[in-house]
């Protein structure tokens, strides 16, 4: 037996002539009384104004008297089973068509804005391919104290990361109350303090300025959005 599949839209009615609210109202009473869902007013084929309503026909009539009534000559209405998700579908439809008529932007009530993150990222990349172009490795003014002895960062060796490149491209660590981050290149060498690493433990032990430390254990990439777990969780 086929599983049956959810639905939020149950009935729809599209591009009717404000008329039938004036003149022929008992023509769509029955179908749009009491209901809720998300209607959009047009003037002119285009898009003037979205909003959601819990009874329908009730909003539309008000519509024909208030400062929207000379602004709109159609609209259609989308009716809706319950209202779970009601207000964030009027918000998408906000943001995504701005209506002329809507002075309000939609927001969202939990939705991570992931701009930081994408700006970030393609601040990272653009830094890789400089690199890349002109042979050059971007340094700090003020290269941070190191104790000896270190392993050599550029020791010939395949980066250990390289297989798990596309899932980390950030690292982060806690040491002596301060958060430390390095930074995972595609080939899969970590970026840290402009030097690169072939191994998790050799930029560790540059982080901690330690002789040798267990990169594994010591650095935390994200998982999943806000889930940052130890690098160990990546062999397991």
């Amino acid at each position: 037996m086929a599983r049956k599949r959810s639905q939020l839209v149950c009935q729809h009615l599209e591009n009717i002539s404000r008329r039938m609210l004036e003149e022929y109202k008992d023509a769509i009473r029955d179908f749009v009384r009491g209901r809720n869902g998300v209607y959009a007013l047009y003037r002119r084929g285009k898009l003037y104004y979205v909003g959601l309503a819990s009874s329908l026909l009730g909003r539309l009539r008000m519509h024909l008297r208030d400062h929207h009534a000379d602004t709109w000559d159609r609209f259609s209405v989308y009716l809706t089973i319950g209202t779970g998700f009601m207000k964030e579908i009027e918000s998408l439809l906000l943001r995504i068509a701005t209506p002329s008529g809507n002075k309000v932007r939609g927001e969202f009530l939990r939705s991570e804005n992931l701009l930081p993150k994408v700006r970030a990222e393609y601040r990272l990349r653009r830094s890789e391919e400089e690199e890349e172009l002109f042979g050059l490795l971007k340094r700090r003014k003020k290269p941070v104290a190191r104790a000896k002895p270190y392993p050599h960062p550029t020791d010939g060796r395949k980066p250990i990361l390289a297989e798990y490149a596309e899932q980390v491209r950030v690292l982060k660590a806690r040491y002596k109350g301060k958060v430390v981050k390095a930074w995972v290149r595609r080939d899969g060498r970590i970026r840290f303090c402009g030097i690169l690493y072939t191994s998790p433990s050799m930029s560790a032990a540059v982080a901690c300025k330690k002789p040798s430390c267990d990169g594994w254990t010591f650095w935390k990439y994200e998982r999943a959005p806000g889930d940052w777990v130890l690098l160990n969780a990546l062999r397991k």
